[in-house]
């Protein structure tokens, strides 16, 4: 990790957020499939989250939903998969075999021992591994044939989908599960299932599945030195701990993939120790104009870091975040979070200012112009987030 040593300030950080997440209004994308190469990975857990993250980065973002879907569902430039930390996001396709190598092989292989050993104890040894091979290799077979299906329709291909079994038999969150639902789960993870087309609207959490086209083999060294160099380039500088946090692997392997791509340390605020590729340590000048913009829950910057204190100040935490750690609808100005924002039962688009330093009027006109933007796309959508947060919870009344 060498090249020479500089330190890069709270304000360059923002400059370089503003211009490489596609915030600053001069940096906005065209397509959703240049945000999703600038961001690396756009959080899926929440699909409302893929499309508001992806219209907040859009010079033109009245046609964000039919373009998002295009990209995820007819040109299948964009793919919806499991990756770091277990977690559901959407990436550019041609990185898919990156992550999965990268992160895949031993998540999944965590997910298919649990849920060995969770429907076993659950339901007293009826169920078994050896019960359960036969039952998805069957569930396979019928995806196939069909092409894409919902989960509803394998079971009546395959009815041994409908078991159920006992989660944490005795403890105070005991719960019924069904196998179908948890081994689709599972063969999400290992790369041989994925989500198709929502079967409502794009706000739909409920999803049609396919078979998934085999990944190309990578080496898993290669594959986790490729995807931190592209997060790097779009997040760096980070520590490591922001580093371990994002890609959910050990320190060695942080360690491991840093040495590959030869990247250079730096120093930050504090004189904290942080990372940037080799190529990346010239001075950001900050964006031409003042910027604002309304990012919903879960969005790629607001979770990008774990250590966030650069662009939110800790006392606005408990309104913005739920009791997981989840952040719900923000609003930025000039590369710090701000406020957050909701969406009345009407469909307008509302928000509140929690840090009133710096901006005044400017600030409160530029974040009121992304607020009718937004609200002008979404046409009347209302789009409640999965996690709700205290303040998003009021503004929504």
């Amino acid at each position: 990790m060498g090249g020479r040593q500089r330190h890069i300030g709270t304000a360059e950080r923002r400059a370089r957020l503003a211009l490489r997440q596609r915030l600053a209004v001069g940096a906005r994308a065209t397509t959703p499939e240049e945000v999703a190469r600038s961001l690396v990975a756009l959080h899926g857990t929440d699909p409302a989250t893929v499309y508001l993250a992806v219209g907040a980065r859009l010079a033109e973002a009245d046609n964000t939903v039919a373009e998002v879907g295009r990209a995820l569902y007819e040109d299948r430039t964009l793919t919806r998969m499991h990756g770091m930390r277990h977690t559901v996001f959407v990436f550019p396709a041609e990185l898919a075999a990156v992550v999965h190598a990268s992160t895949g092989p031993a998540n999944a292989a965590k997910a298919r021992a649990g849920l060995v050993k969770d429907m076993v104890a659950g339901s007293g040894g009826r169920l078994t591994e050896e019960w359960l091979r036969e039952v998805e290799s069957s569930a396979l077979a019928a995806l196939a044939r069909r092409g894409q299906a919902t989960v509803a329709e394998l079971t009546k291909d395959e009815p041994r989908l409908k078991e159920q079994f006992t989660y944490a038999p005795g403890r105070s969150y005991e719960s019924l599960h069904t196998v179908s639902s948890q081994l689709m789960r599972v063969l999400g993870v290992e790369g041989r299932v994925v989500r198709g087309r929502p079967l409502g609207a794009w706000t739909s959490s409920q999803f049609r599945w396919a078979v998934a086209p085999p990944h190309p083999d990578v080496p898993s060294d290669g594959a986790q030195a490729e995807l931190l160099r592209r997060w790097l380039a779009v997040c760096g500088p980070a520590t490591e701990a922001d580093l371990k946090w994002w890609t959910g692997w050990r320190v060695t392997e942080v360690r491991r993939a840093l040495t590959a791509i030869a990247a250079a340390t730096v120093t930050l605020d504090g004189g904290v120790t942080a990372y940037v590729t080799a190529a990346d340590e010239e001075p950001v000048a900050a964006p031409a104009e003042p910027w604002a913009a309304l990012l919903p829950g879960l969005d790629p910057t607001a979770m990008g870091w774990q250590e966030r204190d650069w662009y939110l100040a800790p006392d606005l935490r408990p309104a913005l975040f739920d009791g997981s750690g989840n952040v719900g609808p923000t609003v930025w100005w000039n590369g710090r979070v701000v406020g957050g924002w909701g969406q009345r039962p009407d469909g307008e688009v509302v928000w509140r200012l929690l840090e009133t330093e710096g901006g005044g009027r400017e600030a409160a006109a530029a974040i009121e112009a992304e607020a009718a933007r937004l609200t002008s796309w979404l046409a009347g959508t209302r789009v409640t987030p999965r996690f709700r947060t205290p303040l998003e919870k009021e503004l929504s009344r």
